[in-house]
């Protein structure tokens, strides 16, 4: 698709709206998904947050993220375990920012026109992987040097990851493999429509 079809189908801004809050209705009902685990819950979330960017593209995809953001900025539950804004400074702070990213990587591939499940669950999975260097550099320091004291800030780097990493690896690629199948057999299922 040429930028000038693109344009042309580009849906209204009100239907852009109603985008943006259903994907972050989809990623607060998914956060609420978990397997209880410490001090990160193993939820739904990030397989949301694929399927957002896959379903919206990477520009749409970021900003529903980011209302989502602002959503438990403003109070409301919509955080793993019904956390809302404090969880913006807690441990799990850098993983919350890093979920633009997310869904701005896995839009991407979208925009792109990668559509096959192979490419799909490439990008998904490398990008689930590098939600965790903004997870991690978070209570490695960040917090600090902006004042915020997070639990784990003390541990060692091979603590930290084991904290933090290490028991959610195979989930986060199994959501990424679902995310994409899903994206993959959606989009064929659209194109077969049109």
């Amino acid at each position: 698709m040429t930028p000038n079809q693109q344009a042309i189908q580009r849906p209204s801004l009100a239907r852009q709206a109603a985008y943006v809050l259903a994907g972050t209705i989809v990623i607060a009902i998914a956060a609420q998904i978990s397997v209880p685990m410490y001090p990160v819950p193993m939820t739904l979330q990030t397989l949301a947050i694929l399927g957002v960017g896959f379903a919206l593209g990477a520009r749409l995809g970021a900003i529903t993220v980011l209302a989502y953001l602002a959503e438990g900025a403003m109070g409301l539950p919509v955080f793993a375990n019904f956390a809302n804004g404090a969880a913006l400074v807690g441990p799990t702070a850098g993983f919350l920012v890093g979920f633009v990213g997310l869904a701005f990587l896995a839009g991407l591939a979208r925009d792109r026109g990668l559509t096959g499940p192979l490419a799909l669950s490439a990008v998904a999975i490398a990008a689930s992987l590098a939600l965790y260097i903004p997870g991690l550099a978070w209570p490695m320091g960040v917090a600090a040097a902006v004042g915020i004291e997070v639990w784990g800030a003390d541990l060692a780097f091979g603590p930290l990851t084991a904290a933090f990493m290490t028991p959610f690896l195979i989930g986060d690629v199994v959501k990424a493999v679902i995310a994409a199948l899903l994206a993959s057999g959606g989009l064929a299922w659209l194109r077969a429509r049109g």
